[in-house]
């Protein structure tokens, strides 16, 4: 009777430290109750889950901040015609639609990354190696894809090929600005690209990440600076 009572004792102790820490937003992940969620929270006051994979500590959404890490704003720039002439810094949301920010967050062009003020304090864009790092712990930028993006069709198109998110870094298609004339807004739904400090093959272009609704791949390519693309923050060690 007295091991029946210590244990029934255990459980509801167990029962109410979780139901105490959810409410603190530390959430317990189900496929293995000993890993949970960090948080941080940039310059602009939005706050976000974080989540370790591997030795990484990464951001679950999209960076959304609208100023530096030194209270300073960033241009937002929503002309077609201005953007696509920009060699300085700038940022905008899809379709220039600032409900779309809460989502996807928001798109920065190149320059804006360059700044080295982008991230909070302790935290920073990632460089080319940092996304090469991730994609190898998770068997290579060929499955990558699958195990970082969001499940299901909620934001994705179909048919979100390996979506498992099994890693919860919740990746989201935000699409891109292009650095067309015209500057468009393309691939919502369909592809979300982050950048990298890293330079690309010359001083137009800079190495970015993309994953598609088609496959499970993390692709790497060398985006003209002028492009808008996500970002996610990683965690200075």
């Amino acid at each position: 009777m007295k091991n029946r009572i210590w244990l029934y004792t255990l459980i509801t102790v167990f029962i109410l430290f979780y139901s105490c820490n959810k409410e603190k937003d530390v959430v317990y992940i189900n496929l293995d109750p000993w890993i949970k969620y960090g948080s941080m929270t940039d310059q602009d006051g939005n706050t976000y889950k974080t989540i370790l994979i591997g030795t990484q500590t990464w951001m679950v959404r999209n960076l959304k901040t609208t100023m530096y890490n030194d209270g300073t704003s960033i241009p937002l720039v929503t002309n077609a015609t201005s953007w696509s002439n920009l060699l300085i810094p700038a940022c905008c949301w899809q379709d220039n639609d600032p409900a779309r920010k809460v989502t996807y967050g928001v798109l920065y062009n190149w320059y804006t990354v360059n700044t080295g003020k982008l991230c909070p304090s302790g935290w920073h864009v990632p460089s080319d190696v940092e996304w090469t790092k991730l994609t190898n712990y998770l068997g290579s930028e060929n499955i990558a894809g699958g195990k970082l993006k969001e499940s299901g069709f909620n934001h994705w198109k179909s048919p979100n090929t390996g979506a498992t998110n099994e890693t919860y870094f919740s990746a989201l298609p935000g699409g891109v600005r292009l650095n067309s004339p015209d500057a468009l807004f393309d691939k919502l739904g369909e592809m979300g690209g982050w950048w990298t400090t890293s330079y690309g093959q010359d001083e137009d272009l800079s190495i970015c990440r993309f994953m598609y609704d088609h496959n499970d791949h993390v692709q790497k390519f060398f985006c003209p600076k002028k492009y808008g693309l996500s970002v996610r923050c990683v965690w200075n060690y």
